[in-house]
């Protein structure tokens, strides 16, 4: 499974975890994600209608958001410095360390945009 995640470049789901590891349950799937989880070594991404997905936390400590289609479920990492520079002077500024944050920015991806 870490193998799995570590050559994902966005989260996949638990239930295509469990698709594509044919040799392990869907029990241990989850119990793993949850273990891997508590140690950090992966992050929740909440995808929206009670689905989550999730992607491994790399060592160097950067991370990206996510662009979550709202028709098909697509998902797509994004970068923005800009971004992830407001968040800190919302942290320097307000009585409250963001400690860490999540942005699932959601729409339609291009193909089903172009669907009627």
């Amino acid at each position: 499974m870490v193998e799995l995640l570590a050559g994902e470049g966005c989260a996949v789901t638990a239930l295509e975890i469990d698709r594509r590891l044919e040799r392990v349950g869907r029990a241990s799937v989850y119990r793993a994600l949850e273990q891997l989880e508590e140690l950090n070594l992966v992050q929740r991404v909440d995808l929206g209608a009670g689905s989550a997905g999730y992607e491994r936390v790399g060592p160097e400590g950067r991370h990206h958001h996510h662009l979550l289609c709202e028709r098909c479920g697509a998902v797509a990492p994004f970068t923005d410095e800009r971004l992830e520079g407001a968040i800190e002077s919302i942290s320097r500024t307000s009585e409250f360390e963001v400690t860490a944050h999540e942005v699932v920015l959601r729409g339609e991806c291009r193909d089903c945009s172009a669907r009627p």
